[in-house]
Formats: C-alpha cells, structure tokens, sequence
C-alpha cells in the first residue's frame, strides 16, 4: 500500500484492481466498436442496396444491424456490470484499509484523528476515490474510440479526420482549467466538511451535557454558521462543476454541428456518397459518448485525487509498534517527566488542576498513547513492547465507546463466565440500577442510558479488567452527590494493593487519596495529601473551594 501522496495511492489502487479495470476497459471498448460500426453497415445499405434498388442485398446489410444491435445491448450490459464490478471493488479495498488502520489505531484513534473526519472519509471519500477508477476503465475505451472514429472519418476524408483530432486539445484547453478550480474548491469543501462533521459527532456525543447546562442552543447556533458556510463553499464548487457538466455536453454537440456541416458540403459536391454522409453523421454522433465520459473521468479524478488526499493522510497515521523489550517484572511507579507526576503501584493518586485536558495528556503520556518521555520502573514507556503494556496498564476515558451487546458482554467482554466477578465491579462502580439482569441489552453507545449511568458502567468495566494500574480521567463526573461518594468507598476498597491515578478535582475522591499532584499548566507544583495542600496551597484551596460550591448548588 502506497499512501505517501493521493496520486500514488490512486496508482496502488489502480493496480490492485488492475484485472477489473481491464476487463471494464475491454467491455467498454468492444462496446464503442460496436457503436462505430453501426453508422458503417448503414452505409452499405444505403450506398449498395437503397440506391441500387437490391432488396436482397438492403435486407442483408439491414439484418446485419439488427445482430449488431442485439450483441452492442448485450456488451452495454457487460461494459456497465463490469464497471459497477470495478468501482465497488475499488471502495471496499479502501473501505478496509481504512477499518483495519482504525483497528490497528485502537484506542489511539480519537487521540490522532477526530471522530467526523473518520465518518466522512467512510461515508464520502471512499466512494469518490472508486468513481475515479473510470479512467482505466471507461476512460481508455474512450480514448480507443475517438482514436477509432477518427481513423474512419479519415478514410472517409482527412479534412472530416482533422477537425475531430482537433477536439482534443481545444478540450484540454476549455475543461483544464475548471477541473484545476473544482480541484481546490473541493479540497477547501472536503476540509470543511470533516471540520463540520467532527462537530455534529462531538455534539451529538454530548448532547444529554449541553442539555443540562443550557449549550444546547449556543451550539446549534454555531453549528448552522459553520454549515451555512460549507453551504455557500458547496455552491462555489457546484457552479464549477456544472460548467464542467455543461461542456460535456454542449462541447459535442458542437463536433457534430461542425464535421456535419462539412460532411454536408462534401456530400453535395460528390466527394463522397450519400451512404458516407449518413456514416460521417453517425460517427461523429457517436463521438458525443466518449467525449462526455472523458470530460466526467477528468472530473472524477480531480475529485479522486481530493479524497485520496484525506485518506492517504489518515493512513499515514503512525502506529505505535507493537515490539519491545519485556516489561518489569513486578509492579513498578509510572513517571511523566514533563509533568513531574510519580504514580506508585499500591497506591491511590489524584491529579488535580483547573484544567482537565491537562491531566489526561497525563495520563495518556503515562499509559503510552502517543508520543511519550514516561519511564516504567525508570525505562523509556515506549521502548516496552506495547502488548505487555496495555495488559497491565488501563487507561479508561470517561468517554469511553460503550458498545452494544448484553450488560454481561459490556462490562466483561464476550466468552465471560464469572457472573459473580462482573456484579462485583458493578458493586463497586454502583450501577445497581441497570445491573438487576446481566442479560439486558445495551444499545451501541449506551443509547437507552443515562449519562451517568454510562460512565458508572464504564468505571465498572474498567474495574473488571483489575489492571496493575488504572488510570482514569473524571470517573464520577455525571453522578450525584451521594453516588460520587459511595463510589470513592468502594473504589479506594477494591483498588487496594492496586495503583490507581484519576484526573479530578472532586473533593470526595481527592480526601481518599494517598498523594494529590496539585497541577498548574500540566505541570506538579505541590504534592501532598488532600488535607496538607488545603493548608499550605492557597491556589489548590481555591481549586476545590470553587468545585465544592459548584457541587453544592
């Protein structure tokens, strides 16, 4: 797989799918031959049987029409099956280079790529970059039969041979520009389109918090901005390509009023016979088809080369490499030295600061997702084989994907047997109100639950795994008070002997914790307990002052 620019992936993909496209090309071109050689036999039912007065000789050639009209239908058919073949092909061969990269991303890939760049390039691009495998298909068998009609013309008159010849380069001249401007209007609509969609999935992902905060509004106002916006662009890029759509058809039609108009001339002069003119009138007729269909490929692959753009992008992505050396052999403290974080195994630590994102680049760094200076047991995290460290070490997002499938299922994963092991990371994440039957259903992304039950089965899904270190990011964030405190008993009773890291400023999570980093710009400054910071650190006192009083209204 080559994505080291749109062009070279289009090529890859071209000669991946290289048996289709030859087979589409083939179709296509005995097709247009079949075409030419319509206006051809015509010809010589006119010029040997019409004018002759030969009925004999007028029903052979009018019967070899009709065989030919019967095998161009049958061709018709192949050539748009064939084609059809090719373009689907040519979208689930990206379609699943694109799933398998997201796979291989894992839970690295909201943290590279935004969720509606992702969607649109599955719905959008995919598709797009297939329509522009015409131009190996179609495409040459165009070319073939403007090649062929030429010839004929030529052996009819060179005059008629030239002025169709002439076409091409006046079509390269009209049609180039606007396919370059289609090209950057479109790349500008398609960024802005994956903008806009990241957006639509970031609210509607949210929708139930914006509700209860009031943003509901706030944010449909800007998000119909933004789509106006992507609305006028997609204007511009459309009045574009209808002149692209225009020229594809008018610019024909032009040929034949031309090459007619001369056929006509010549015909009433005697250099050439009746039967010719019908021939000369056909065939540059003819030439309509592949005139359009290499107009529409030029704009497939300009839009092509567009969505190759973004999905070559995205599967450049690096992935973390799965090798490495082996891990330490027993529980070993996880250190940030940008932040200045030291996570102990055994014990619980919070970090708390004004900024939340700061934190979970914390985390994040400490549980190898990204690029990372974070030491295990004093080595480099990212030269420890990935595998090994995502088996002892969690990193649980509070927006966590919850995927449908039974409660059981969802919090244990299939193939679990140990009903008693998920109730009791139920228990201890106090989802009792949705853990009455392990067989419920749960709805792709937690659907038919609340927010806060969400993130409750979340946590208890992230308990079940009991890794050597959990790290977590606002676990209690969309619960009340009462349930936020229950779940700071259970959770500092079941993470005991465990290192457990959270990213919050609870006050009730932070009293149960053996050391509080105190951060200011992502970085530690001041580690102690809850209570010594309240003492000596007026900017912390502030911090959970301020939380306290949110928590209390």
């Amino acid at each position: 797989m080559d994505a080291r620019g749109p062009g070279r992936y289009l090529w890859w993909l071209a000669r991946r799918v290289r048996k289709r496209i030859f087979i589409g090309a083939a179709f296509a071109t005995v097709w247009y031959l079949s075409l030419a050689a319509t206006p051809y036999l015509l010809a010589q039912a006119i010029d040997h049987g019409l004018r002759a007065h030969r009925t004999d000789v007028l029903l052979g050639w009018a019967a070899a029409v009709l065989v030919l009209g019967g095998a161009g239908a049958f061709l018709g058919i192949m050539r748009h099956r064939s084609m059809t073949k090719l373009r689907t092909l040519s979208g689930l061969l990206t379609a699943d280079l694109v799933l398998e990269h997201a796979t291989r991303l894992g839970a690295a890939l909201p943290r590279r790529i935004t969720a509606g760049e992702v969607v649109t390039i599955g719905i959008s691009d995919v598709w797009v970059i297939s329509r522009s495998m015409n131009v190996g298909g179609v495409g040459v068998a165009s070319m073939v039969a403007y090649g062929t009609v030429a010839v004929l013309l030529f052996h009819t008159s060179p005059l008629l041979a030239v002025t169709v010849l002439a076409g091409v380069p006046l079509l390269a001249l009209i049609v180039g520009p606007l396919l370059t401007r289609v090209q950057a209007a479109g790349q500008r609509y398609r960024e802005r389109q994956g903008t806009l969609a990241g957006r639509l999935v970031d609210v509607l992902g949210g929708l139930g918090v914006l509700n209860g905060l009031g943003g509901k509004e706030s944010h449909l106002g800007r998000y119909r901005q933004e789509s106006d916006k992507l609305r006028d662009l997609g204007y511009r890029v459309g009045v574009t390509s209808s002149w692209v759509g225009a020229l594809g058809t008018g610019l024909p039609v032009l040929f034949l009023a031309v090459v007619t108009w001369i056929g006509a001339r010549m015909a009433a002069s005697g250099d050439i016979t009746i039967g010719e003119l019908v021939a000369v009138y056909g065939w540059t007729s003819l030439l309509a088809i592949p005139v359009d269909v290499m107009i529409f490929c030029g704009f497939d692959i300009t839009r092509g080369l567009v969505a190759a753009r973004r999905v070559a992008a995205f599967l450049r992505v690096p992935i973390e490499s799965d090798h490495g050396d082996p891990a330490p052999a027993g529980p070993a403290p996880l250190s940030d030295p940008i932040s200045g974080v030291s996570a102990e195994p055994g014990r619980f630590t919070v970090l708390a600061g004004a900024r939340t994102a700061d934190a979970e680049a914390i985390l994040d760094r400490l549980g190898r997702y990204g690029e990372t200076e974070a030491t295990w047991a004093g080595r480099r995290l990212d030269g420890i084989a990935r595998a090994e460290v995502r088996d002892r070490v969690l990193v649980a997002r509070h927006d966590a994907e919850v995927f449908a499938g039974t409660l059981r299922d969802v919090v244990a994963g299939p193939g679990e047997t140990d009903d008693d092991r998920v109730r009791r990371a139920i228990d201890a994440a106090v989802a009792h109100d949705i853990a009455a039957d392990l067989d419920r259903p749960v709805e792709w992304r937690g659907r038919n639950l609340s927010g806060g039950q969400r993130q409750r089965l979340r946590l208890a899904r992230a308990l079940h795994a009991d890794p050597e270190m959990l790290l977590a990011a606002e676990p209690t964030s969309a619960v009340d008070a009462h349930t936020e405190a229950a779940i700071a008993q259970r959770l500092s009773d079941v993470r005991s002997g465990r290192g457990t890291v959270l990213a919050t400023t609870s006050p009730v999570l932070l009293s149960r914790a053996d050391v509080v980093h105190y951060l200011v710009d992502g970085r530690v400054v001041a580690s102690g307990t809850h209570d010594s910071l309240l003492r000596t650190e007026a900017g912390y006192r502030e911090l959970v002052t301020r939380v306290f009083e949110e928590v209390q209204s």
